[in-house]
């Protein structure tokens, strides 16, 4: 009897709402240049060191989240190949490219940046070239390579730092018309409390704004990505049979808070079989007044993706009042 009453009890329980952050979280990472396109003559490809000239440096930065915690974080970010490796433990070529402390992530006023630098040098050749030699396509795809990072609490267990990581690609240009990606961006939110007229949700963490958008509790708020024209980009891929063909862009939002709810953490997309674009919006809803002490400010983060590689991040925050 015992058995089957632990048994029911657990079936019960409830897991946490993973759209709403209440410890250390990464919430995104992002590169400058989400990937780089470099002209070759497949048939008589020049000296390896030649490629590099036509690479830049990529700076590659990571939005951090620990909203309940007031310490500052450790953070280390390491080089490596990502076939096959969901860590860089596992590649045979990895190179620390940065590493540091930084205050809160969340109070800390002017806010601290996490980032490190890709040069196209050695290190990186490195990478592409061992990445190059297992690559069933030669390259002709394009090759990727993984910045991961190793963060966590200063003075804390270094076992429960977090890892994670950024993809990035280097491609040939095969199509005269391929360009390289661009990281998406926003006009502004639009947002809708409670079904009044939507206004311009003002960005910036919590402890940057002088006045956030005020809401009552238990409200619904409707939030919609309002994109700039162009933003959508026109892209061509190289096809098997030696021919291209050509693409738009589809963005996915992610939605994250400290607190409340979203009627969807995740949206936008391709469109619909019936041609239908995706819905680009969600509700959040704050806590109600039984669950505040008082006025309280909550977390806002958006996380803005396109299928390439690109992402752009904003920051903001909604003012409860009971």
């Amino acid at each position: 009897m015992k058995r089957i009453l632990l048994l029911g009890l657990v079936g019960c329980a409830r897991f946490q709402d993973p759209d709403i952050v209440v410890d250390l979280r990464v919430i995104s990472i992002s590169s400058s240049v989400p990937d780089q396109i470099v002209d070759v003559d497949l048939t008589n490809p020049p000296p390896a060191t030649t490629l590099l000239g036509e690479l830049v440096p990529n700076d590659v930065c990571v939005l951090m989240a620990d909203p309940f915690n007031q310490r500052g974080l450790h953070w280390e970010m390491t080089l490596c190949e990502t076939e096959d490796y969901e860590r860089c433990d596992g590649s045979p070529i990895q190179t620390v490219i940065g590493s540091g402390t930084i205050d809160d992530p969340d109070t800390t006023i002017p806010e601290p940046a996490m980032c490190a630098t890709v040069f196209p040098d050695g290190n990186l050749l490195g990478v592409l070239l061992d990445t190059l030699k297992g690559d069933a396509l030669h390259g002709l795809g394009g090759l990727d390579y993984a910045v991961q990072l190793r963060v966590g609490g200063v003075g804390g267990d270094p076992d429960l730092d977090l890892y994670a990581s950024k993809t990035i690609k280097v491609s040939p240009r095969i199509a005269p018309q391929e360009g390289a990606n661009n990281n998406p961006y926003l006009d502004h939110i639009d947002a809708s409390v409670d079904g009044a007229a939507p206004v311009t949700l003002p960005l910036g963490r919590c402890v940057d704004q002088t006045a956030p958008l005020v809401v009552g509790p238990g409200l619904k708020t409707r939030l919609t990505p309002v994109e700039p024209a162009g933003v959508r980009e026109v892209y061509v891929l190289p096809t098997i049979d030696g021919g291209h063909e050509t693409f738009t862009e589809s963005l996915t939002y992610q939605w994250s808070a400290a607190n409340g709810s979203f009627s969807s953490g995740d949206t936008g997309g391709p469109r619909d079989l019936a041609g239908n674009p995706a819905v680009l919006f969600t509700d959040f809803k704050t806590p109600s007044e039984s669950d505040l002490k008082g006025m309280t400010d909550i977390p806002i983060w958006i996380v803005q993706r396109d299928e390439r590689l690109g992402v752009q991040w904003y920051e903001s925050c909604l003012r409860v009042m009971p």
